[in-house]
Formats: structure tokens, C-alpha cells, sequence
């Protein structure tokens, strides 16, 4: 094996865990770099699979009668809710602007809702109506998860699993310049990091902020997912730490977002 690609690939993993404090700006969060690793999977592959993928739910839940319609007024309330939001998703990734964003509502008790790379979005029913969200809880919820498409943390979650399942034979590719990654699996139930799923919370409250979504929302969503799961949070929310440690997350980085709050909420 080259030492140079040993080189890189060590190189790599140093920016990766460089990467994971967020930083405060004068002008909402600075979550630096997204991780180098997710190069190693091609963007374009991933967001094709990840539309076939969200066309088979699409399917599945529609021959089920589980599809809400686009009249139906939750649907009409989340797509208002992204296209306040979806405006600012550039300032984090410049590839947004070309993504063909999709917010569908599936019937289904489940406290869920993703967005998969290339920014399809589904919130399940049971997330609005069992926690019975307010607007400003619903754009916590949608930042958060659109913050996970966009810092490409599928991307990297897989780089990861791909380097820990294959190890030298995916260097051995690089090298041979055939095939790196057969991409599969489940992108809908990826499993992401606490730094990934932390860098989403921030992320998240910057985008609801700058669309004029009050971020201490944040605090009221996480009491009622506490209270939901009984102080242990929903499957959904699996690799996070607990309510308690969330919420005092949100407080401490209030101060770099609210003036973004004051000043959207100023201009509507």
C-alpha cells in the first residue's frame, strides 16, 4: 500500500475530529469545514440513490393511503415552513441551490421526520400531532434534519463505515481507480454521530432563526420530546444526549442567533 494514501487518509480523519466544536460568529454559527471524509462518496451517486429511495416511501405510503395529498393542510403548513427556510440553506452548502427539494407528510404515528441528500424532506404525522408543534417547533425539527443533508453528514457516516468494514481494500481502490463504494443500505434510518447530530442542532437553529422561527423554540421541542419518551429520547433522536444537556446546548448558543430572529422577524 502507497504511504501516501496512509498519509491522506490520516489526514482526513485529523480534519474530520478538528471539525467537530462549532465555533460563534458575529453572524450565527460557524461550524467550520464540513468533514473532508464524505469525498471519498460521490455526491451525485448518493442524492440518486437517495431519490429512488424517497420515491419508494413516496409509493409505499401512497398504495397504503398514508400519503398526504398537497392540499392537505399539514402538508400546506410544512411546505410554507420550508420555503421560509430553504432560502439561507446555500449559506451551508452552495450545491443546495441546485437540489430538487420535495416536503411530503406521511400518515404514521412515529415521532420522525428526516431530509435525505439532495434535500428530500418527510415529516411522519405523529411528530406534529402527538407533540402538537407549534410553527416555530416544526422549523427546529426541519433545520435540523435539512442541516444534516446539508453539512452532507450521510456522506460521511458512510466514508466511515465503507474505511472501518473494508479498510485496505478501499485504499486498494483508490489506488486501482475502479469502483470505491456500491452505495445501500437504508439512507432514511442512517445512524449519525453526536458530533454530527450536535452540529445539526446549531445548524438548525441558525436556519429557523434566519427564517424568522423563534430559536427558544428549541427548549419547549426538547421538554416535549423528554416528556414523550419519558425522559429518554425517541428512536428518532437515538445518538443524542439527553433533553437536559440538549436544552442547556440551546441556551448557551442563544446569544449567536437571536439577533438573527429579531432582525427576520423585523423584516416580515
Amino acid at each position: 500500500m502507497h504511504p501516501g494514501y496512509l498519509a491522506a487518509l490520516a489526514a482526513a480523519l485529523l480534519l474530520t475530529a478538528c471539525a467537530g466544536t462549532p465555533q460563534r460568529q458575529g453572524d450565527g454559527v460557524d461550524v467550520g469545514e464540513a468533514s473532508s471524509l464524505r469525498t471519498l462518496i460521490p455526491a451525485a451517486e448518493l442524492e440518486k440513490a437517495a431519490s429512488l429511495q424517497y420515491g419508494q416511501l413516496k409509493r409505499a405510503a401512497a398504495d397504503k393511503d398514508l400519503l398526504a395529498p398537497d392540499n392537505h393542510p399539514q402538508v400546506i403548513r410544512l411546505r410554507g415552513i420550508a420555503k421560509r427556510i430553504l432560502p439561507n440553506a446555500a449559506r451551508f452548502n452552495p450545491e443546495a441551490r441546485n437540489w430538487q427539494w420535495e416536503v411530503n407528510l406521511i400518515i404514521s404515528k412515529q415521532l420522525n421526520a428526516f431530509c435525505m441528500p439532495g434535500g428530500k424532506i418527510a415529516f411522519y404525522s405523529g411528530i406534529i400531532d402527538n407533540l402538537t408543534l407549534s410553527d416555530d417547533e416544526i422549523a427546529i425539527v426541519m433545520g435540523h434534519e435539512i442541516a444534516h443533508a446539508l453539512r452532507e453528514h450521510a456522506r460521511e457516516q458512510m466514508a466511515k463505515n465503507k474505511l472501518t468494514q473494508t479498510g485496505a481494500a478501499i485504499l486498494g481502490a483508490l489506488v486501482g481507480g475502479g469502483e470505491l463504494f456500491r452505495l445501500g443500505g437504508n439512507l432514511m434510518t442512517l445512524k449519525f454521530s453526536r458530533d454530527d447530530e450536535s452540529e445539526a442542532d446549531l445548524v438548525g437553529l441558525d436556519l429557523a432563526a434566519r427564517a424568522g422561527y423563534d430559536p427558544r423554540a428549541g427548549i419547549t421541542l426538547w421538554q416535549k420530546m423528554d416528556a414523550a419518551g419519558n425522559g429518554a429520547p425517541p428512536a428518532w433522536l437515538s445518538t443524542h444526549p439527553g433533553g437536559e444537556a440538549r436544552i442547556a446546548e440551546i441556551e448557551r448558543n442563544l446569544p449567536a442567533v437571536m439577533p438573527l430572529y429579531e432582525a427576520a422577524r423585523k423584516q416580515r
